[in-house]
């Protein structure tokens, strides 16, 4: 599919997307899951370019996706170690100026989103792609918005709920599924919520009567919902918060009594690694409901998708 959308030279943020741009990148990443079911090969739209995968954190699902769709779009990947990749020996700046002497692409997982702009920012032709901060996580939210759209062919109307720590996962959720015309009710500890600034975002770019309502009761926020959704109670970098974590958010379990108050055809969902036991239990996650390893095989078909929107941008 080729499309007259404008497409950012850089996809740090579901914000860096308009609504256009956003379903377009869909669009493209159902053709590209067609194609490959199909055995078609993709057009090496990456053939003669390199993509630096510069990992701070560790991944599973992000770097395995990301190898595979730039191969299979042509390219070839390098992966410079942690000791050399970010700031370790020089500054990020510098390590972003060199790579974009080398590279067509760098996909980074970092920590603060600060660090992934200080790093794009520094290197202008370089196509930057955000793998996970702490702050966001946009790619995983193209992947569950692949698959509800799969689900249910449009999101517009529909409710998802976000029971858990208002966090990057949630962050970018919301984004992208206001855009879609989806509300999305978050239910989170008191001091856990969602940052304001991701409220004010979400007031601007909401499409067909779509917004975030926050909650403290889960069972509020889950009833009537289209599909359920969760995330681990204490993410990377906050080891040291566990065991205050999983006292404040036991609550907050998804387990079939929760799951009860929602739709009765509603669907599970989590971005993996799961914790089971912890923030869901293992019957939620084996049950026909559960849409998790749909979000996981479709972080591939959306990542080819980003990676060739930026090819062409």
């Amino acid at each position: 599919m080729e499309s007259a959308t404008a497409i950012p030279t850089r996809f740090l943020s579901i914000l860096d997307f308009d609504h256009d741009a956003l379903s377009a990148c869909l669009e493209r990443a159902s053709e590209y899951k067609a194609a490959r079911a199909a055995g078609i090969a993709d057009e090496p739209v990456l053939a003669r370019r390199h993509v630096a995968l510069l990992f701070e954190k560790p991944s599973l699902r992000t770097r395995s996706t990301f190898q595979i769709a730039v191969r299979e779009l042509g390219g070839d990947i390098i992966e410079p170690g942690n000791d050399v990749a970010l700031g370790g020996r020089e500054s990020i700046a510098d390590v972003a100026r060199n790579l974009e002497r080398w590279v067509f692409g760098a996909v980074v997982r970092t920590y603060a989103q600060d660090r992934l702009r200080e790093f794009a920012d520094a290197a202008p032709r370089l196509r930057v792609l955000n793998a996970l901060t702490n702050e966001e996580h946009p790619c995983q939210a193209l992947a569950d918005c692949l698959t509800l759209q799969e689900a249910w062919g449009s999101l517009r109307g529909r409710t998802i709920a976000f029971v858990g720590d208002g966090n990057n996962v949630a962050t970018s959720l919301a984004h992208a599924a206001v855009m879609l015309g989806a509300h999305v009710r978050v239910a989170s500890p008191r001091g856990y919520e969602l940052p304001d600034h991701v409220l004010d975002d979400v007031a601007r770019i909401a499409r067909g009567g779509a917004a975030v309502d926050q909650f403290t009761d889960p069972a509020t926020a889950v009833t009537g919902a289209d599909a359920v959704y969760t995330d681990v109670w204490t993410s990377m970098g906050q080891e040291r918060e566990t065991e205050t974590r999983l006292r404040i958010f036991a609550p907050y379990q998804v387990n079939a009594s929760l799951m009860s108050h929602a739709h009765a055809d509603a669907l599970f969902m989590h971005c993996l690694p799961a914790h089971r036991g912890q923030e869901v239990t293992s019957d939620i996650i084996d049950s026909p409901k559960s849409a998790i390893f749909d979000q996981a095989e479709n972080r591939l078909h959306v990542q080819k998708a980003l990676l060739a929107m930026l090819a062409r941008a």
